[in-house]
């Protein structure tokens, strides 16, 4: 059984909007984050946004603020990216991921060796 299953990606107009789907049963320890990076063709991977299931606190990069949403179903034991007002420039594969021990703000930075990764999901913005 995959640990993290990642589903939601799919072509859209810019301006439109999509929603990720990480589904986290698969993982069967604490984990004390759940986040999303994501990695465009002949790009370093960038890490997008994090949600920490100790407290709550979401973090998001700079790019996009104000058009991501992450939140958690934990009945579900899913996590999602709501995604809006989508631009060419976020084209990419998308990750979910997760880390037994690091909080959002280490996840994100990309440099630590993360415990779980899920398959990737393609999200295309062209018009």
């Amino acid at each position: 059984q995959a640990h993290l299953v990642e589903s939601g990606g799919d072509l859209v107009q810019p301006g439109g909007s999509l929603r990720l789907s990480c589904a986290t049963s698969g993982v069967t320890l604490p984990i004390t984050a759940v986040g999303w990076f994501r990695q465009a063709p002949g790009k370093e991977r960038e890490g997008v946004s994090c949600i920490s299931t100790r407290d709550g606190s979401t973090h998001y990069v700079d790019s996009v603020k104000g058009r991501f949403t992450i939140s958690r179903d934990n009945a579900n034991s899913t996590v999602y990216l709501e995604m809006s007002g989508l631009e060419t420039e976020d084209t990419a594969v998308y990750y979910c991921v997760a880390d037994q021990v690091l909080p959002c703000t280490v996840v994100l930075r990309g440099v630590a060796e993360l415990d779980y990764w899920g398959q990737g999901t393609q999200v295309t913005v062209s018009s």
